[in-house]
């Protein structure tokens, strides 16, 4: 999900008041006129600072009046510029090289001691005492949660503004600040706010936040985009080793691996709201990894964070995002006990790194207020569920909101409602939102009715030839309790017409009770994945891939009838149940067969009917969704564990169903973040059929015949290669994230990331079975004698968007057409 709403926001803002008194900005060199990075910037007697980037360059503001500014590194003397002007811009700062190096800290031209370092002693004693701050430190907590989202187009110019792009909607430009950040003008374009009521329970590790309001600037039907940021911006803790943006793990500066990740330096001492405080400094020691450069202030005593700026570096391997800042500020408690009041997050989304480059800045402001502790509430508050479509939530009046802000909007927040509401009405606005849509989401939304979806238009088999297909579905809001889909296809190489059809709706939101049904007539490959589904709309990639490896000539006419109910008992638990009834034949007799001998008439039959009754039992813990309709959108997609059971009984004589059957499946799929190391994605997947069944029923270990790359495939094997009534097998796929590239000179500037996986499948088919189906001819087998494996090495963010795999095969080797090597690929947008 998180990849279409990329899409909607670079099309359309890809193709700025509060007034400071101090700004200013430039670049930083030594006496060689090289550029000095990470080098500190303060105003005198302050606590404003920031610090230069990879290049020297820096930009600072402050909403008082400051006449002098110090810049200090490691290795140089420390240099106080007198400011005669408000605004000083393109500074040019000379930093001298001292002769003698500070006592306490051994210098090393850049890099800091990791012995005899006061500020890495002072690290320790924050890890000493981590686990004492916060709202850790309580039995059970409750505070009120402000949260604003912004996005604002930046680099705002002339070449811009007067850009055809923008025809029509020039009086959006009237209105242009400048970023106190970065120093860069932006327009505010969206903005969204959230009240909301904490809870939590440390003893039964319990949380829950209750939605008390929410306004957005004119989107009625944006819950999807609040849902995606809020996940990219999702919340962390700056005492963990790692923090958790974009999909990737950040060493954090308190992280324990630290040490050998960073430089620290111990830059100042002052009193902040009458704590003592130290001031460290701090900065990688390697380019391209995901480090961050800042600083931060911390109590003598108590050791606790009072306030932390984070900036990712240019260099790390991290795409679409070329600035990313963060800081927060805590709050004295009493003495012994700091508590988070603000957490500012800004990143700034461009398809270019470059100083020049325009891109839109995605912010995230959160306040924290009205802390209170050890007021117990039972576990039944925890689970229990309320309506989660609250209009009245939605549709607070200006004066709530005038008393619940924790802070005030600016003047240029407040006109990004109004600028919202006009531009909706603009002809040139709606047309270029219009082409992000059908870029992002595959649909041409029609009043009430979404045409699509278009990337599913053309498909190519042995068995269809070319074939063309059209669609769409009822969609008036994302929120909609009914939805009915369907489509039809036509392939011109069997000149046959195929359809699916189907419904859906929703009886409770509070439980999720939903009742489904549907049919479809098509052509499918079977056995493309282990667990089953029933899903009318569905249908596997390898059916219609365009470039496939080989001949795709054992495919399946399906008519599918299914009816299913799903409700919800617990968040993010889900129990099902499906009746369904099947026809499979082969698509062409002549190249592929299912037939087998009725063992009740001894009859050669050459298709199966089958009634089946499936029971389902899902769990995703940690699954973020929006939507409260018939269909929620998953934000966090691969960012969960899945646990999924099914018990299936086949039903002969049921609507002339010919077998009786149980058949029991698990999946089990989990993603780990290895912090620094990587990510890796773990499935495993058991089942076993009782009772004698032919080909059709049986369970096929998922071959790969396209030059695509599918997770929980096996590149390198043919279709229907393995089959099996019992089996087990594993996938395990591991991304560095270019911890490995980014230490070798000549792969660093490329950003490239490494991947390894292997896979295994074990499994048996018993003799009755082989038997049953004997007359189809196809040659079954199982991977019993020992388990099947591969191996792949890959590289991946090839031009940011492409990924290779190279496979390799461990064993099995005699069989029939047994592929050794094989290469695919994909593509896509990944942070």
């Amino acid at each position: 999900m998180r990849h279409l709403i990329l899409g909607i926001l670079f099309t359309i803002f890809s193709c700025v008041s509060i007034h400071s008194q101090t700004k200013i900005g430039g670049q930083v060199f030594d006496s060689n006129k090289q550029s000095v990075p990470f080098a500190n910037i303060i105003f005198a007697n302050s606590t404003v600072g920031t610090i230069t980037d990879e290049n020297g360059r820096f930009y600072l503001e402050s909403d008082d009046n400051h006449s002098n500014v110090k810049v200090s590194f490691i290795g140089f003397k420390t240099k106080t510029i007198k400011l005669d002007k408000r605004v000083t811009y393109k500074m040019e700062i000379i930093l001298e090289e001292e002769a003698a190096a500070l006592d306490e800290v051994v210098i090393y031209k850049g890099k800091t001691s990791k012995k005899n370092n006061p500020a890495i002693d002072i690290l320790r004693k924050i890890w000493d005492h981590r686990r004492e701050n916060g709202v850790k430190k309580f039995k059970q907590y409750t505070y009120d949660k402000y949260e604003k989202l912004e996005f604002d187009l930046n680099t705002i110019d002339s070449t811009l503004i007067n850009s055809r792009i923008f025809n029509g909607m020039e009086f959006i430009f009237d209105d242009v600040d400048t970023s106190r950040i970065t120093g860069k003008t932006y327009l505010p374009i969206f903005l969204n706010e959230a009240l909301s009521k904490v809870y939590g329970d440390n003893q039964i590790n319990e949380y829950k936040e209750v939605l008390t309001g929410n306004k957005n600037a004119g989107f009625s039907d944006n819950q999807t985009l609040i849902a995606f940021v809020k996940d990219l911006y999702s919340d962390y803790d700056i005492y963990d080793n790692y923090l958790k943006f974009f999909d990737k793990s950040f060493t954090s500066p308190l992280s324990r691996t630290g040490v050998g990740v960073y430089n620290y330096v111990l830059s100042d001492s002052a009193y902040i709201d009458n704590k003592w405080c130290y001031n460290i400094i701090y900065y990688p020691r390697r380019k391209n990894e995901l480090t961050f450069k800042g600083d931060f202030w911390v109590n003598d005593s108590t050791w606790a964070i009072k306030e932390i700026n984070l900036e990712v570096t240019k260099s790390a391997n991290i795409n679409w995002v070329k600035d990313l800042y963060i800081e927060q500020e805590f709050d004295v408690l009493n003495d012994s006990i700091f508590l988070i009041t603000k957490d500012y997050f800004q990143s700034d989304f461009s398809f270019s790194k470059k100083e020049k480059s325009r891109g839109v800045y995605g912010k995230r402001t959160t306040l924290y207020d009205n802390y209170k502790f050890d007021i117990k509430k039972g576990k039944k508050f925890y689970q229990s569920q309320v309506d989660p479509y609250d209009q009245d939530i939605y549709n607070r009046k200006d004066s709530f909101w005038s008393n619940a802000r924790m802070e005030k909007l600016n003047k240029d927040e407040q006109k990004v409602y109004k600028l919202l509401d006009t531009l909706k009405t603009v002809k040139a606005f709606k047309r270029l939102y219009n082409v992000g849509t059908i870029l992002a989401t595959g649909y041409i939304e029609a009043n009430g009715f979404d045409f699509g979806p278009l990337f599913s238009t053309i498909g190519y088999n042995d068995i269809e030839g070319w074939r063309l297909r059209a669609g769409g579905r009822t969609y008036f809001t994302a929120n909609d309790r009914w939805r009915i889909e369907g489509y039809g296809a036509y392939g011109f190489k069997d000149q046959k017409f195929k359809y699916g059809v189907s419904g859906k709706y929703l009886v409770d939101r509070k439980s999720r009770l939903l009742i489904s049904a549907g049919n479809r007539r098509d052509v499918e490959q079977l056995g493309a994945s282990l667990t089953n589904t029933n899903d009318v709309e569905g249908r596997s990639l390898a059916s219609s891939s365009i470039i496939a490896t080989g001949d795709n000539t054992r495919l399946t006419s399906i008519n599918l009838t299914a009816f299913s109910m799903q409700f919800e008992p617990r968040k993010n638990f889900t129990v099902g149940v499906t009746g369904s009834y099947r026809n499979l034949k082969p698509a062409d007799r002549s190249l592929f067969s299912l037939d087998y001998i009725n063992p009740e008439t001894n009859v050669l039959e050459t298709e199966i009917q089958q009634t089946e009754i499936a029971t389902s039992l899902a769990y995703f813990p940690g699954r973020k969704t929006t939507g409260y309709g018939v269909d929620r959108v998953i934000v966090n997609s691969g960012d969960f564990a899945t646990l999924f059971l099914n018990y299936s009984v086949g039903l002969q004589g049921i609507i002339e169903s010919d077998f009786d059957y149980q058949k029991i499946q698990l999946l089990y799929q989990q993603p780990w973040n290895i912090g620094g190391f990587g990510r890796l994605n773990s499935t495993l997947e058991l089942g076993k059929t009782y009772g004698d069944v032919p080909l059709g029923l049986l369970s096929v270990i998922p071959g790969n015949q396209t030059y695509l790359s599918i997770y929980n495939t096996f590149p390198l094997l043919n279709f229907y290669e393995f089959v099996t009534d019992t089996y087990a097998t594993l996938h395990l796929e591991h991304n560095f994230n270019g911890r490995i590239f980014s230490r070798i000179p000549l792969l660093r500037k490329l950003n490239l990331r490494e991947l390894v996986g292997v896979r295994g499948a074990w499994g048996e088919l018993s003799n009755d079975n082989i038997l049953l189906s004997a007359p189809s001819n196809e040659t079954l087998m199982a991977p019993s004698d020992e388990v099947y494996w591969e191996y792949s090495l890959g590289v991946g963010n090839i031009f940011k968007i492409f990924r290779i795999d190279f496979h390799f095969r461990g064993n099995y080797f005699d069989n029939p057409d047994a592929r050794k090597f094989g290469v695919t690929g994909s593509f896509g947008f990944y942070f």
